[in-house]
């Protein structure tokens, strides 16, 4: 199954439309959002993208309570089965314990993976190019026997670029 994970797209509705669109584009059969989504626009793309998706909470979004039980929005850390793997999501890297298959988190704006024992960790970076002068954004393939993510950067005005893809060997426990 191939996720496209976005986070920390703030208040940049044009930039988290171009990364979703590319990401259904790639092939993604869902959606996840780490955190930082600021706009209810956004929500709203994200609910209108023809996927299933999940959004966490970020340490900015506070105000989107409002609109919690019309969007597919949940609290820190957040556990849950898909493609047969165990998620864990959260946008803090306060939870990182190896409770989960993979463990998807934002907040850094930076983007990060690490394979450690048998999980997955993984921030897709920032969509809303306010460290750098790029947007960030993976797909995640979850595979039998394997993790694979690809991980791709955007300058201003410019498509989507692969920047590097990592396979990890998944080792399911019993």
């Amino acid at each position: 199954m191939k996720i496209g994970v976005l986070s920390d797209t703030h208040s940049k509705i044009k930039r988290a439309k171009i990364a979703l669109d590319f990401l259904i584009a790639e092939g993604a059969e869902f959606i996840i959002h780490a955190g930082d989504i600021v706009e209810p626009e956004i929500l709203e793309l994200l609910a209108n993208c023809g996927k299933k998706y999940i959004a966490v909470y970020g340490n900015n979004d506070a105000h989107l309570a409002a609109y919690h039980n019309d969007y597919n929005l949940v609290q820190e850390p957040y556990y849950f089965k898909l493609a047969d793997t165990k998620f864990k999501l959260m946008h803090l890297p306060f939870y990182m314990t190896a409770d989960a298959e993979v463990v998807i988190f934002g907040h850094t704006h930076a983007f990060e993976i690490e394979f450690k024992g048998k999980t997955l960790y993984l921030n897709p970076g920032e969509v809303c190019a306010r460290n750098k002068a790029l947007s960030e954004c993976v797909m995640l393939e979850v595979k039998s026997n394997k993790f694979i993510v690809n991980y791709y950067t955007r300058k201003p005005k410019k498509e989507f670029k692969l920047q590097k893809t990592y396979e990890f060997k998944r080792q399911k426990s019993e």
